[in-house]
């Protein structure tokens, strides 16, 4: 996203809520640890909550739908499965607060976070998401967005660190 914009730059729905401290073990469960090629691992996100897995596998919910969780979002293991399982979906996902790490790893692959404390939503809400803040159109409320520092939304806003890396040293090269 664009940090120099107030406009939208995202339109979505919310398709599914979730608490405070949500694991990578919830995300993408251990036992499915051999499976690590990003082409694969997206039919492992959430296997344990199934109406959630099922209608992700199913295609139910668009490219670009949005999760809203609570604080802590990707606490526990360090796995990279868990962001590039919701990167295989291209999710956005919205929590009050994500797990250090987690946050890294989404960064680095180019998952959609957004960090917004005061978040209020529905399933199947619309939302638009800018720079600085997340308009929930439904219910007509705004909530400020915590941006990410400008190095970080880079890497996000390319499609993750290999493509950042790769810009920097075409640009460079130039």
């Amino acid at each position: 996203m664009n940090q120099h914009s107030s406009s939208p730059l995202l339109k979505t729905t919310l398709v599914w809520k979730l608490d405070d401290d949500v694991s990578t073990d919830v995300i993408y469960p251990g036992r499915y640890m051999a499976t690590v090629l990003p082409t694969e691992t997206p039919q492992y996100a959430f296997a344990d909550l199934p109406d959630l897995n099922k209608k992700l596998a199913s295609g139910e919910f668009p490219r670009g739908s949005a999760l809203v969780a609570g604080k802590n979002f990707g606490c526990g293991s360090s796995r990279e499965q868990a962001a590039s399982t919701l990167k295989g979906y291209d999710l956005a996902v919205i929590a009050r607060g994500f797990a250090r790490i987690f946050l890294q790893n989404a960064i680095n692959l180019g998952l959609r976070t957004i960090v917004c404390p005061d978040i209020e939503a529905s399933v199947g809400d619309q939302l638009e998401i800018s720079a600085d803040r997340v308009v929930n159109t439904t219910t007509g409320k705004s909530f400020p967005i915590t941006p990410l520092p400008k190095s970080r939304q880079s890497i996000i806003d390319a499609g993750g660190l290999i493509a950042y890396t790769r810009q920097r040293v075409v640009a460079a090269n130039r």
